[in-house]
């Protein structure tokens, strides 16, 4: 069944994933309408799982446009739980993650952006110019996936948009800001990636010490305030040290004070 719009509404597209998984599809682009039907029906289908069809999931995964759901094949009948899936996703409507904002420092010193003199150069942008963009955009945590703790956001300015690197890198820094396509992310951790650095953050994505290790959660939002070395430098040890207060990195209610 091909997504198309039925009275206001992007109708749902059931796809096979083996025959132990359905996915359940809204769309092909990254929007936050599109996600909203993701967490509707995620919710709604958390209310369903008493009901016996519904028990034989063992697992879901959401995505900006998708919701992946695993099932036990012996518990029940593969093809009447996709059916009914489909006629969920048609009623369950769409949820609005209400998640935190964050204003998260990051430095932009060539050390630390590797790809930001280059991404300006092919826009035709100063370097100034570039960080400007990134400064004024608020991105939007869609979902944290690829490593723990690695946000994808939606949010970038369509003017500051590149493709991934021909050749990825075998090992990007940790707490690298990066962007590719549409998407913008930070990695949590050192490891290979193809996306563009363009600055880095001294805020850890995670911490396996918090009682909640993933700093960053779908739903949230995300501004980033550029500083210097030094600043830089100060909150690294403050994070290393266990002393860099989480809460102070949120914005207040409302957005930017």
């Amino acid at each position: 069944m091909n997504s198309n719009e039925t009275g206001g509404m992007v109708q749902a597209r059931l796809l096979p994933v083996g025959d132990t998984a359905w996915t359940v599809e809204f769309g092909s682009v990254i929007d936050p309408a599109l996600h909203a039907r993701v967490l509707g029906l995620t919710e709604a289908l958390e209310k369903a799982r008493k009901d016996a069809l519904f028990s034989a999931i063992v697992d879901v995964v959401p995505t900006f446009r998708s919701l992946t759901v695993h099932f036990d094949p012996l518990r029940c009948d593969g093809q009447r739980l996709g059916e009914a899936l489909l006629n969920l996703a048609q009623t369950s409507g769409a949820k609005q993650a209400e998640g935190r904002q964050w204003c998260l420092p990051v430095c932009f010193d060539d050390e630390f952006a590797p790809d930001l003199a280059e991404l300006a150069q092919i826009k035709g942008m100063t370097r100034e110019a570039v960080i400007e963009r990134l400064t004024a955009a608020e991105f939007r945590v869609y979902m944290i996936g690829f490593m723990p703790g690695f946000p994808y956001m939606g949010g970038l300015p369509a003017e500051l948009q590149m493709p991934r690197l021909a050749s990825p890198r075998k090992a990007v820094p940790e707490r690298s800001l990066a962007v590719a396509g549409e998407m913008c992310a930070v990695y949590p951790w050192e490891s290979p990636g193809g996306w563009r650095l363009l600055g880095r953050t001294p805020v850890p994505m995670f911490s396996a010490a918090d009682p909640v290790p993933a700093l960053l959660a779908s739903g949230d939002r995300v501004h980033w305030r550029g500083i210097d070395r030094d600043t830089y430098l100060e909150l690294e040890a403050a994070a290393k040290a266990g002393t860099l207060d989480r809460s102070s990195l949120l914005l207040p209610e409302g957005g930017r004070s």
